[in-house]
């Protein structure tokens, strides 16, 4: 069956442009356009489609605002359209918060070397968000961002509102059952890609001011987001959170969030280690950051005293740098099907049997404090 698109824009040009892309593939259907954001949320009731596509500034109704509109409304998969600018960031974090699943960069040389592999991440974040709405329209889930405070606002980690795409509790929560493995750690580091800034929110506004560790966050990300990203996380944590930068030494109670198109790794091996933060100008190098290339450097810097976990995300990223830091002796988590976006990274763990403890979202926070806290 085809996944059936809405494309909201007010540029006719691009419109087309999304339309001949999409309808190039043979499980997509476009089967409206809407020229603003109320023609969309009025679209969106009627045509019920798999997932909408959405411009951020358009004229009557904004993206944000008719984001808001639709997921109170008739709630669907939403993957918006945004600038490479700080101010297109910080719209963009605000359109997750409403409820959009995924984003692109408007330009799309922005997201590839080339166009055909442009054209493709397009049409595979389409088709896995239209599988999601397919296979998990009649289960009610929660986590939308939670706006974000002013700097140094002390999280209350409240509720967040209900939202048909994002992430579910289990019915029954795994909390009770779980029994921490008694292992010590120096270092945990956290992969994830789509439905990530979401997941990483909702993990770390539950993380108490003195965690006892240092943090690695790799999300999938453009360059021009994770400074808006960090920055919004910092002011919303009881933990500091940072964008990464070349030198940074690792403190606990940190997290350290890899910056976008950039790698993130370990300068050697020493007592006090140090992060490398380097352009990576290697063609075949997919994914920038990549999680494979800082669980790898972990398992290099600590061997078995890392806790890595991998969230939410299209495609395989995180699973040789998993593989690397299990040889080690280090200990690996999955999150479970139910509360992910999009069950690929850590379907990539599960199936190959990398993972100790498949956990849903709502309860790794939890799971984390108790696994690594003592007393």
């Amino acid at each position: 069956m085809a996944v059936k698109v809405l494309i909201v824009d007010d540029s006719s040009f691009f419109r087309r442009r999304v339309t001949e892309i999409l309808e190039g593939d043979s499980q997509i259907e476009v089967i409206d356009t809407a020229v603003n954001g109320k023609d969309a949320v009025e679209k969106a009731a009627a045509l019920r489609p798999d997932v909408i596509t959405m411009d951020v500034e358009m004229p009557i109704l904004d993206g944000i605002s008719a984001v808001k509109q639709i997921m109170a409304k008739s709630p669907t998969p939403i993957l918006m359209f945004s600038s490479l600018t700080r101010d297109g960031a910080t719209a963009t974090l605000d359109a997750l918060d409403a409820g959009a699943l995924d984003f692109l960069p408007k330009k799309f040389e922005d997201i590839a070397r080339n166009n055909q592999d442009a054209i493709e991440i397009l049409r595979q974040k389409v088709k896995e968000l239209g599988r999601r709405r397919m296979s998990r329209l009649s289960r009610p889930v929660s986590t939308a961002f939670t706006p974000a405070k002013p700097l140094g606002t002390p999280s209350t980690s409240a509720p967040s509102k209900p939202s048909a795409f994002q992430s579910a509790p289990e019915a029954t929560s795994s909390k009770s059952q779980f029994r921490p493995s008694g292992k010590r750690y120096r270092l945990v580091a956290i992969g994830t890609s789509t439905g990530g800034p979401v997941a990483l929110q909702k993990i770390l506004t539950q993380l108490p001011a003195d965690f006892p560790l240092p943090i690695l966050l790799i999300q999938h990300m453009p360059a021009a987001f994770t400074p808006a990203f960090a920055q919004r996380l910092n002011n919303l944590c009881k933990i500091e959170v940072k964008e990464a930068a070349q030198g940074d030494k690792l403190r606990p109670g940190v997290a350290y969030l890899a910056p976008g198109g950039q790698q993130m790794m370990f300068d050697g091996r020493s007592a006090s280690p140090s992060l490398k933060v380097f352009v990576d100008d290697n063609p075949r190098t997919t994914y920038k950051p990549s999680v494979d290339i800082t669980f790898a450097s972990s398992a290099k810097q600590f061997g078995a005293d890392v806790l890595a976990v991998v969230l939410t995300g299209m495609g395989a990223d995180g699973r040789e740098g998993a593989r690397m830091l299990k040889q080690q002796g280090a200990k690996i988590w999955a999150q479970d099907e139910q509360s992910c976006v999009v069950y690929g990274m850590p379907q990539a763990i599960a199936n190959a049997g990398l993972h100790d403890h498949q956990v849903a979202l709502d309860d790794v926070a939890d799971h984390l404090v108790k696994e690594v806290m003592r007393g």
